[in-house]
């Protein structure tokens, strides 16, 4: 069983941080997902008739995740956190990626409540997984580059397990490794904040939420929380 963990370096640093785990085991990722399907055409049907817009670089839930960048000295307007990059790329298209059902899912569940959201497969992570500050020394294989390896900068977040690393800038790009595919079984979804003080409520009601789409087309699903008021 994978274990996951915050490093006591970037709790002390980021004391107000929440992280949702929502695990999923059995999943079917070749049927339909009617629930997911409705859920991405909703919020596209809605930013198009101006009801509803992403979260940008303005709101207070987007802002926190820039100044937590700049704590470890990523620029957040050249490398952006997740959410941010997928509300800005969903309000000048006017639609989100299909990628498949579980990534779709969980992207839905993200841009909907303004919070950086992931996953990992299982079947590919060894160990345990740990957001923790890179020494340096690590490499990173980025999402749909198979071929590049990168080296985190020492003193940038990133979750890793026991071979490499799994994200970049804490929450920035997934590693090739672990991608979500259809075919994948055992997955963990990852939602966050680091302020839990204002959003921490909003976080249990997203993660809730995602575990619902997961739920029909999975054998099971839980729901863990690192950090504060875990």
């Amino acid at each position: 069983m994978t274990t996951f963990r915050i490093a006591p370096a970037v709790a002390a640093a980021f004391p107000d941080t929440l992280v949702a785990v929502v695990t999923a085991s059995g999943l079917r990722g070749e049927e339909p997902w009617p629930a997911t399907t409705i859920a991405l055409e909703d919020l596209e049907r809605q930013l198009a008739d101006g009801t509803w817009r992403p979260a940008d670089e303005t709101d207070p839930r987007i802002e926190a995740w820039h100044n937590a960048y700049r704590a470890f000295g990523t620029n957040p307007r050249r490398v952006r956190p997740s959410v941010d990059a997928l509300g800005r790329r969903l309000a000048k298209k006017g639609a989100l990626p299909r990628i498949n059902a579980a990534v779709d899912s969980y992207n839905a569940v993200s841009v909907r409540h303004g919070l950086p959201a992931g996953a990992f497969d299982l079947d590919n992570v060894t160990g345990d997984v740990e957001i923790r500050y890179a020494d340096g020394g690590e490499t990173f294989t980025p999402l749909g580059e198979p071929d590049t390896a990168e080296n985190p900068r020492a003193g940038e977040v990133v979750y890793a397990d026991t071979t490499d690393v799994l994200t970049r800038h804490w929450n920035h790009r997934d590693a090739h490794r672990t991608r979500v595919t259809q075919a994948s079984t055992r997955v963990a979804f990852i939602l966050e904040t680091v302020h839990a003080t204002r959003d921490g409520q909003l976080l249990r009601t997203a993660a809730e939420e995602l575990r619902q789409l997961l739920a029909p087309h999975a054998e099971g699903t839980t729901v863990d929380y690192l950090g504060t008021d875990a």
